[in-house]
């Protein structure tokens, strides 16, 4: 009975340990590259305490390790540094789950050339 409160004990903590630490936006997805420039439009939406929560969407032009391109669409809730380099996390497709600002040295060779 000890052995097996102490296995699921050990469970139990690992299992904590995985969700908080493991990014599932992140964790097994394709990535893709971009170079930011001006946001494609904004969406403004006016909360109940009175406050205007403004969306920036980017539509861009990104470029996988082989250099293939590809058009993706996302959004951010501020206005991302112009020039700024991306590395997005992708999922079926060309749906954005999330994005890093990575230094142009952390791009592959193929997608940096075609950025």
């Amino acid at each position: 009975m000890k052995k097996i409160i102490g296995i699921m004990s050990i469970l139990l903590v690992a299992s904590v340990v995985v969700l908080a630490t493991v990014d599932f936006n992140r964790f097994g997805k394709d990535n893709v590259y971009v170079q930011v420039g001006n946001p494609s439009y904004t969406d403004e939406q006016k909360l109940d305490s009175g406050e205007i929560m403004t969306t920036y969407w980017y539509e861009l032009p990104a470029y996988k390790e082989s250099g293939r391109v590809m058009k993706v669409e996302f959004s951010a809730q501020k206005e991302l540094r112009q020039g700024a380099y991306l590395k997005l996390y992708i999922k079926q497709g060309n749906e954005v789950t999330s994005y890093d600002e990575v230094q142009a040295s952390e791009i592959p060779s193929k997608a940096r050339e075609e950025l």
